[in-house]
């Protein structure tokens, strides 16, 4: 275990935020040394990750945002967008589809959320003290679209892996492909410098005009002229019509610690279910077989709740917060077998994301995730503005009997989860993940190790992780362990009934990208990103 103590934790006085790619790490930080709080700081990095890292995130995704005030008080914000007017049934039916396709214009079938959710995050901002203007929050991601971005080594693999259901999609080579798609359709190189003029425009025009432009003005205009052309059942009204807004984000009391999590449409209910039944088992140290095969049993239990009962918000049928009663986490615990694996797989979700987190000495934290879901989402690129569509509607079902059935104005299923903890010594923790099935199986990993086992922040995110189901890229559904993992448990769980193999990787993407931050009861900042990812923590 030496070799992972060799991943620090970044330590601060006034701030720290940490980011899957350095470009984002650095815009807020700036943001910070220049007396912005921690939400505007998130704003960003957030725009500016949107840019650097289109593959796993761009504006026309959707988001979730955590925020903690100095009061204490934790709020949430619901920024997923609805299927539009025309996402019926029928009409995938009658164009000859069994399910959703999954790129494509009939895939960009959702209205992007994610803007809606910045301009909340702004008013709370200004709620918090904020004083940053919108123009300078968006500088760094307008210079990187505009005078180009150094081409990262996952953007290259995964535009190589994903070419061929990609190249052919209307906008996307000439967005995304080396020299806009003139040279054969070549991903761009590693360390080559991409430009995107088009959604440096858009930037800037959100900057001015302010970002409801981006639904009800020039850019809402153009983007809807442009699905319409392609084909997407989006329309100008849906766009038009779009709020994002603030509900009561979950919330579970452990023995060991306070947890807050994102209702649904998001499968935020497993990450805090897995974290409550792993804290019924009583486990007394880390990474043993009782710790690693406690929490995929308790992955098992949560997951089978989520499946039945998260869907749509506004479409609920049960109250969640019947399930994080410390009866239901124990009665879920007693139907453990701690020698014996249960019986798996389920059906699994995939899905692509970055999580980022901040926090500030004045008490502002945030927890953040946004997303086009698959790698570059349905890969649809509009050519007026540069923004790329989610495929999030790819997670609706045509049957309409299922629990997420496609109908206009219903919100799709997510696999994002923001998570926030307050530790019994006062300390605050906002952390999270990307990879779609693996989202919550390695928060709680994480929150595990740091939160109740006293493992240092950058150990319990770089430690060897493992995966039940299918995650970002991958159709996989057993037990996975990096190749870094303790050969003697991996034994121990093949020998309990676990269809285990292991990843050739010390360090594996399929294992997502974890990162948390951390502000101490004293005021001094903590944070941390994944050794697996191309970003990194920064504080001041």
């Amino acid at each position: 275990m030496d070799r992972f103590a060799a991943h620090e934790s970044r330590h601060g006085g006034r701030g720290v935020i940490a980011a899957p790619h350095r470009l984002a790490a650095l815009a807020g930080r700036a943001v910070l040394e220049e007396g912005g709080n921690a939400v505007e700081a998130m704003l960003a990095a957030a725009a500016t990750i949107a840019v650097v890292y289109p593959h796993m995130n761009q504006l026309g995704g959707d988001g979730f945002w955590l925020i903690r005030g100095p009061s204490g008080r934790v709020a949430y914000i619901e920024a997923a967008g609805y299927a539009g007017a025309g996402a019926t049934r029928a009409f995938y039916r009658d164009a000859g589809y069994d399910a959703v396709p999954t790129r494509g214009p009939l895939a960009a079938l959702t209205v992007p959320g994610q803007i809606g959710g910045w301009m909340l995050a702004m008013e709370m901002a200004k709620g918090l003290g904020g004083r940053m203007p919108l123009k300078r929050l968006l500088e760094d991601a307008i210079h990187h679209a505009r005078a180009g971005y150094p081409v990262s080594a996952s953007q290259e693999r995964l535009t190589a892996e994903k070419l061929a259901e990609l190249k052919d999609v209307p906008g996307f080579a000439k967005a995304y492909l080396a020299d806009g798609g003139k040279d054969g359709g070549k991903p761009p190189a590693e360390g080559t410098t991409q430009r995107v003029v088009r959604l440096a425009d858009t930037l800037e025009q959100l900057a001015g005009a302010g970002l409801a432009d981006y639904y009800r003005g020039d850019v809402g205009r153009e983007l809807a002229a442009d699905l319409e052309r392609a084909g997407s059942p989006v329309t100008r009204a849906d766009l038009e019509s779009y709020r994002a807004m603030e509900r009561k984000p979950l919330a579970a009391t452990l023995r060991g610690m306070k947890l807050w999590g994102s209702p649904p449409p998001t499968q935020g209910l497993a990450s805090l279910m897995i974290l409550g039944v792993f804290d019924q088992l009583g486990v007394a140290e880390p990474e043993g077989f009782a710790h690693i095969h406690g929490l995929v049993e308790a992955t098992k239990r949560a997951f089978l709740v989520r499946d039945r009962v998260v869907t749509d918000h506004d479409r609920l049928t049960v109250a969640l917060a019947s399930f994080l009663t410390a009866a239901a986490l124990e009665r879920e615990a007693a139907a453990i077998d701690r020698r014996r694996a249960a019986p798996w797989p389920q059906k699994a979700a995939r899905g692509d994301t970055v999580w980022l987190g901040a926090t500030d000495k004045s008490g502002i934290s945030v927890s953040y995730i946004q997303s086009i879901y698959w790698e570059f989402g349905s890969g649809l690129v509009s050519p007026s503005t540069g923004i790329l569509l989610q495929n999030r509607g790819a997670s609706f079902s045509l049957d309409p009997k299922a629990a997420n059935p496609l109908e206009p104005g219903r919100r799709p299923f997510h696999t994002l989860n923001p998570c926030m903890a307050e530790l019994p010594d006062g300390r605050f923790v906002a952390f999270g993940s990307m990879g779609g099935e693996g989202q919550p199986q390695t928060n709680a990993a994480v929150m595990s190790r740091y939160g109740m086992f006293g493992v240092p922040l950058g150990q319990a995110v770089a430690r060897p992780r493992w995966l039940l189901g299918r995650t970002w890229g991958d159709d996989t559904i057993g037990l996975r362990v990096e190749g870094a993992f303790d050969s003697r448990v991996a034994d121990d769980l093949l020998r309990a009934g676990h269809e285990l193999s292991a990843l050739p990787e010390d360090f594996s993407d399929t294992m997502g990208h974890a990162g948390a931050v951390v502000l101490h009861p004293k005021g001094q900042v903590e944070g941390t990103h994944d050794p697996r990812s191309d970003g990194d923590a920064e504080a001041v």
